[in-house]
């Protein structure tokens, strides 16, 4: 059996400047912080970040969720997909100064061109955003007298996610709304690495409950304790 484990900052030194990283979370909720404070810490520049939102500007709120605004601040980012970033106005400040460029998705569209990139389709058709600034350069189709947007599929070259329990094969369980993006970004990305709240011996997760499987993951960083 492959030895998947590798640490926050073997992950992190995974990750190369230019690349197109998505990353679990919503609202900081589920987001990989092992993982992503290494990439703070490390040297990597120009990414692009597909993520729900951009978190906090103090890094961590009440709950104790950071997800990606220490990014944002080091200007670790030069291209965002995301849904919302109006909590964050560090990433509104540099939007505003042309040193992000930030392209905002309808949270359900976002989901699906990254579910789109998995499967391998070309894309999705959409109401969304028809007779609106969101249909500015995009193809519309009529499908039985309905228009429609062509959204493109959204494929990335690493995917950082956070399992709620993690086998020692790579196979993942997330609890509550922790899934998140977090099934279909794994799905879309060469390379996918998943942060263990907690790791367990293979089996020890009912099948039923494997939502992510081992054949998807290529990496685990231990952020908990790992049992046995």
């Amino acid at each position: 059996m492959k030895n998947k484990f590798i640490t926050a900052q073997e992950a992190a030194a995974l990750i190369h400047d230019g690349d197109f990283v998505m990353v679990g979370g919503f609202l900081g909720h589920g987001t990989p912080n092992s993982i992503v404070e290494a990439m703070c810490d490390s040297e990597l520049k120009d990414l692009t970040i597909a993520v729900n939102d951009t978190g906090f500007p103090e890094g961590v709120d009440k709950f104790g969720f950071r997800g990606v605004s220490e990014l944002v601040a080091r200007h670790k980012i030069k291209t965002l997909y995301a849904s919302h970033i109006g909590l964050n106005p560090e990433t509104g400040k540099q939007m505003s100064e042309g040193t992000l460029e930030v392209k905002l998705i309808p949270q359900g569209t976002l989901a699906e061109r990254i579910r789109a990139g998995g499967y391998g389709l070309g894309g999705i058709l959409t109401p969304t955003g028809v007779g609106t600034d969101v249909a500015q350069g995009k193809q519309v189709i009529n499908v039985d007298g309905k228009d429609y947007l062509l959204e493109t599929a959204l494929k990335g070259d690493v995917c950082i996610i956070k399992g709620s329990v993690v086998d020692k094969l790579g196979n993942v369980y997330f609890k509550g709304t922790t899934r998140n993006f977090c099934t279909v970004m794994a799905m879309a990305c060469k390379t996918v690495i998943v942060e263990a709240e907690q790791v367990v011996e293979v089996g020890e997760i009912p099948a039923e409950n494997i939502m992510t499987p081992f054949v998807l993951v290529d990496y685990i960083v231990d952020g908990g304790k790992t049992n046995g």
